[in-house]
This record gives C-alpha cells, sequence and structure tokens, in this order.
C-alpha cells in the first residue's frame, strides 16, 4: 500500500518530466530543420503542463518539489525553446538576433519567479484568483510563435521577415512581464445551459486542428489577444464593483445590466450605495495593510467642531 502511494504521488512529476523532455526536443528538431516539430513538441509540452497541475490536485500529490519543477519545465518548454527556435529559424543571421532570444528567456524566468511569489503572498482584491498578472507561459510562447505558425501555413512573407520576428518576440516578452491582467481558465465556469453547445465547439476545435494545425494554433493566438482588451476591462470593473467581488459571473452580469440601466437613468444604484462603500471601506483596510495610517481628527474645542464652524450653524457670532 505505500509503495502504490508513492507511485501515485510520482505521477505528476512524471508528466511534468514529460513536459520537460517535450521543450528540449523542440531544440532538437530546431536543429534540424524541423518546424513543424518543433511547434508540434511545444504543444505536447503545453498539454502535459495543463495536465501535471490537475493531477496533483486530483490525486492529492501537490508537493514542494513538484511546484519548483513545475517552475523549471515551464521556462524551459516555453522560455529557453522558444527562444532558440526563434534564433535558429531566422534571427541567426541578425547582430540583434540573440539579444531577442535573451530577452525572450529572461522575461520568461521573470515571469515564473513573480508567479511563485504571488502564489504565496495575500491578493490585494479578492477576486484577483481569476486573473493572472502578465500573460502565462504557455500563452506567451504561443503569442511569440506566431509568425513561425503563419510562415508554416501560408509561406514566406512580411510576417517571416527577420525584423518582424524580433520585433513580435519582444512584443511577447513585454506582455509577461507586464501587469496586465489576463484571464485564469482555471477558475472559469460553464454554465449548465451552455454545455452543450461549448462541447460541440471543442468537437469543431478539435477537427480543425487536426486539419489544419497551424491555421488554428494561429486563430487562437490572435484569439487570445483580441481577448486582452475584455479581461482588463473585466478587472477594472470588478474593482470598481464590490458588490460583485463574492457573486458568481451569472449573477456578476445581472449587476452589471442593473449598474447599466441605472447610468441611462441618471440614477445612482441604491446597491452600490448601501453596500458598495461600506465594501470599499472594508477592501481599502484590508488589502492595503502597508499604507501608513491616517491621522485622527482633531477634538472639538470648547464644544464645538474644529475651526468654531459649530457657532456658524447655531448662528452665533464670533467676538
Amino acid at each position: 500500500m505505500p509503495s502504490s502511494r508513492a507511485g501515485v504521488r510520482l505521477l505528476p512529476n512524471a508528466v511534468t518530466v514529460l513536459a520537460l523532455c517535450s521543450g528540449l526536443s523542440a531544440v532538437n528538431f530546431a536543429l534540424a530543420g524541423r518546424y513543424d516539430l518543433c511547434v508540434a513538441a511545444i504543444a505536447a509540452a503545453a498539454v502535459f503542463d495543463a495536465l501535471d497541475g490537475g493531477l496533483a490536485r486530483l490525486l492529492d500529490a501537490s508537493s514542494k518539489i513538484g511546484a519548483e519543477l513545475d517552475s523549471l519545465s515551464d521556462l524551459v518548454a516555453f522560455g529557453v525553446s522558444p527562444a532558440l527556435l526563434f534564433y535558429i529559424w531566422r534571427l541567426d543571421g541578425n547582430r540583434l538576433g540573440w539579444v531577442v532570444a535573451l530577452v525572450f528567456a529572461v522575461c520568461m524566468a521573470l515571469r515564473l519567479a513573480r508567479f511563485n511569489t504571488l502564489m504565496d503572498a495575500e491578493q490585494r482584491w479578492p477576486f484577483a484568483k481569476e486573473f493572472f498578472v502578465g500573460v502565462p507561459a504557455p500563452a506567451a510562447a504561443l503569442v511569440g510563435g506566431l509568425p513561425l505558425l503563419l510562415w508554416l501555413q501560408f509561406g514566406d512573407g512580411w510576417w517571416s521577415a527577420p525584423m518582424t520576428v524580433g520585433l513580435w518576440a519582444l512584443f511577447a516578452a513585454m506582455l509577461m512581464v507586464s501587469r496586465l491582467p489576463s484571464i485564469s481558465l482555471k477558475t472559469a465556469r460553464v454554465p449548465p445551459r451552455y454545455v452543450a453547445p461549448a462541447l460541440v465547439l471543442v468537437g469543431l476545435g478539435f477537427a480543425l486542428l487536426v486539419a489544419e494545425p497551424f491555421l488554428a494554433m494561429s486563430a487562437v493566438a490572435v484569439g487570445y489577444l483580441l481577448l486582452l482588451p475584455y479581461t482588463i476591462y473585466r478587472f477594472e470593473w470588478l474593482k470598481r464593483h464590490p458588490e460583485a467581488w463574492d457573486k458568481p459571473t451569472r449573477e456578476r452580469r445581472a449587476v452589471a445590466r442593473a449598474a447599466r440601466s441605472a447610468r441611462r437613468l441618471g440614477l445612482r444604484s441604491p446597491l452600490r450605495r448601501r453596500v458598495a462603500g461600506g465594501a470599499r471601506n472594508v477592501a481599502r483596510a484590508v488589502f492595503r495593510p502597508d499604507d501608513p495610517p491616517r491621522p485622527a481628527p482633531r477634538p472639538p474645542v470648547n464644544g464645538t467642531a474644529q475651526g468654531g464652524h459649530g457657532r456658524g450653524r447655531m448662528g452665533l457670532r464670533r467676538r
């Protein structure tokens, strides 16, 4: 029984090692000029990366060494391997090509270090677990590899020029270390009435991935970039509406509709007036522990308010 339990706890780490090996295999395929297999290896690493965390939670096999191994695997599979792939594919003959590869890998390391730090830190906002700070590692590798995907699908073009590849890789690197909120699919929930249409979309997506894999991955990368403005809007909206912090997505939509109706009518929402003000004060007190304390109000002088304003309210003159 103890040996079987140890084997079960080893399974998530074994999947993480497979992700690491897939990322390293992408470099080997790049040296051989098989860029299609490079994309397949990095995609396999992304699948393994999505599975290892779920297996660890499902089997109750989470461990400190597993978390550290996962970060190292992400750095290699989605940071070092894509950087070397970009350099071997288009940036080898450019003087700044190696600089671009180094910047991409370093930004990936900084992004993962910040992620590990924020995991143990107290979140400033209670809804922050629904978002990532910056673009996560697999998504950044997908976005950064968009010129390569277009080249594999359509051939040479302006998207495969060395200047375009280098600037786009730097753009993906900046997204990784930025403070932009990005959606976290771990907390996403599909309403029961949308389960069947979602399964149909999954089937269509898989069929497109089999028929035109590079076109499908390009569409996913572009769709992710187009989703970023909505994610930023949603994050800012939640900051301004504390009454929706503990509500599920369906009820949040009802709160948003009520707020829009109140604005169109020129009214102030009673719910926001009664609840949001107190919730915002509580949030400021709880989620900003490092702010300096505010000075206490000055005591009244001779039974009046500060500066003699009490006399003015009582209709008395000053002498």
